[in-house]
């Protein structure tokens, strides 16, 4: 049983809908219509599941349209890439494994739905269910389908995840559970990414087996530009090929300086669906992107900026169930 890759054959995508207004505040009702939209854009290339409380199903579905799939279950957040299940898949079988959710260093409270979302997702469409006793969330790791699983340090070694845990303990349980080979270490996330402590789909995402994507900072006045520098010199030394995006976007909302970048792609059946928020390099390095996948369609969604307000971007809020 091994994960595939996100550029695999997607049987659907499952998103959540947004609902902890303490983390959204007054723009809340801008991060619904955000999500909204994500999920109609994916709808136009495979079935899409929004999973909402009850007292959401009314809402959702009106702003979602009849495209996407409401399905009512209890969660306390809407980052399903991290609180979802990690599908692996093989010999005509396919299994979610269900990761310790620990609000990402219990920064986040309450979070007691979205610990156990994964598995009540799984059980109401009749999937098997493995539960790993690891702290883990899916934004973290990225593989290529044929082996190679990419993370980072900041995150993955971090005292709030599995501190009883060492480096090697943790490549050996993500290679034996996810039927991986390798785990490839970048050092860094980015480095306003507090809240999920580095998250690698921030900096890295694989467009092809062996061949990394990686978000690049052309400024040398950032701090991400020598990160970023950093993770290229450990992926080509790791043997990846790898092809940069080098425009790192900032912006400033109600006083706050945020980051939107565009390697939090989601890869879909036929497309890729990148956040923008403005910038005027977007075109430029949506153009980069579509080289990197030149047999999909990349759609630029004008949502980086309310779902970096909330602490991520469009792959934290989407995870794809693999076709069996």
């Amino acid at each position: 049983m091994r994960m595939p890759a996100e550029f695999a054959r997607h049987e659907r995508t499952v998103m959540c809908w947004p609902t902890r207004r303490d983390l959204y505040e007054h723009r809340l009702g801008d991060a619904k219509r955000a999500h909204a939209t994500v999920a109609k854009t994916i709808s136009g290339f495979e079935p899409v599941t929004m999973i909402v409380n009850s007292s959401d199903a009314e809402e959702a579905a009106l702003l979602c349209g009849g495209t996407v799939d409401v399905v009512v279950l209890p969660i306390d957040d809407s980052w399903f890439r991290d609180t979802g299940p990690t599908y692996v898949v093989g010999d005509g079988a396919r299994e979610g494994t269900c990761w310790v959710f620990n609000g990402w260093g219990n920064k986040f409270v309450p979070h007691d739905n979205d610990a156990v979302i994964a598995e009540a997702w799984l059980t109401s469409q009749g999937h098997a269910v493995r539960h790993v006793d690891m702290v883990l969330e899916g934004g973290s790791i990225n593989v290529d389908g044929a082996g190679t699983l990419v993370t980072t340090e900041q995150c993955l070694l971090h005292e709030n995840r599995n501190p009883h845990l060492t480096r090697e303990q943790i490549t050996a349980r993500l290679c034996g559970e996810l039927g991986q080979e390798r785990v490839v270490w970048l050092p860094y996330g980015l480095a306003l990414d507090d809240d999920t402590d580095g998250h690698v789909d921030n900096v890295a995402a694989f467009c092809a087996a062996g061949v990394l994507v990686l978000q690049g900072c052309d400024d040398s006045r950032e701090a991400d530009h020598g990160r970023c520098a950093a993770n290229r010199a450990v992926a080509e030394q790791a043997g990846l090929e790898v092809r940069e995006i080098p425009v790192l976007p900032f912006v400033t909302t109600d006083g706050r300086r945020m980051v939107v970048p565009y390697l939090n792609f989601y890869v879909v059946n036929g497309g890729v669906i990148v956040p923008v928020c403005g910038h005027d390099a977007d075109d430029d390095m949506m153009a980069l992107i579509s080289e990197c996948f030149p047999e999909r369609q990349v759609v630029g969604l004008d949502v980086g900026e309310i779902l970096a307000f909330g602490g991520g971007g469009i792959h934290c809020i989407t995870q794809q169930v693999p076709a069996p």
